[in-house]
């Protein structure tokens, strides 16, 4: 692996735990053993442009494993379930859930840079887009997928936020049970 994607790599990883404001410089040069120069070596812009790096690498991450699990199964019910339950393992072996999701990012960073909004907003947008295409397939018309995947996503990340803020799982255990029944009302 060459420097920059170190970097990244090891960088992501640290954003995820501690949030953009919780990493100092100092511990990511730590972390990756590398000097300050040759930090900026790779991102001239400091620290904002290596967090839009690293939520590049996040989404494609998220956007590969969704689309994995969103092709393996027939129904975006039966999606969305496995992957919230993804999240549950995740939760309950690590105590958070990282690969899936970036709202602290968003909640940290959005109204502080516009470049960190607009990285964020596209996550997002193809996050939504999975679920909207797999609920086409399951035969909803393109406006109502576009509605339900955006329900969909606000509920999945609320869930998240939830179960970091109270320490516990239940909060995606009732939105991984609630949206399958939500889906069968449209």
């Amino acid at each position: 692996m060459d420097t920059k994607s170190m970097i990244i790599d090891n960088a992501t990883t640290l954003f995820q735990k501690k949030g953009y404001k919780g990493v100092g410089l100092n511990e990511i040069l730590k972390v990756c053993k590398i000097t300050k120069g040759s930090l900026y070596h790779h991102f001239p812009n400091g620290k904002e442009e290596l967090l839009i790096a690293c939520l590049r690498l996040m989404n494609e991450t998220i956007k590969t494993k969704m689309a994995g699990i969103f092709h393996k199964y027939p129904s975006t019910q039966t999606a969305t379930v496995a992957t919230i339950e993804l999240m549950l393992d995740d939760f309950e072996r690590d105590g958070m859930i990282t690969g899936y999701t970036f709202s602290s990012i968003v909640y940290e960073m959005a109204s502080l840079s516009e470049p960190v909004r607009n990285a964020c907003a596209d996550s997002f947008s193809k996050i939504q887009m999975i679920v909207s295409n797999k609920l086409v397939e399951d035969g909803f018309s393109k406006e109502s997928a576009d509605s339900i995947a955006l329900m969909v996503t606000a509920s999945i990340e609320g869930g998240i936020l939830l179960c970091l803020a109270q320490k516990s799982s239940d909060p995606l255990k009732i939105v991984s049970k609630g949206l399958p029944n939500l889906l069968k009302e449209f």
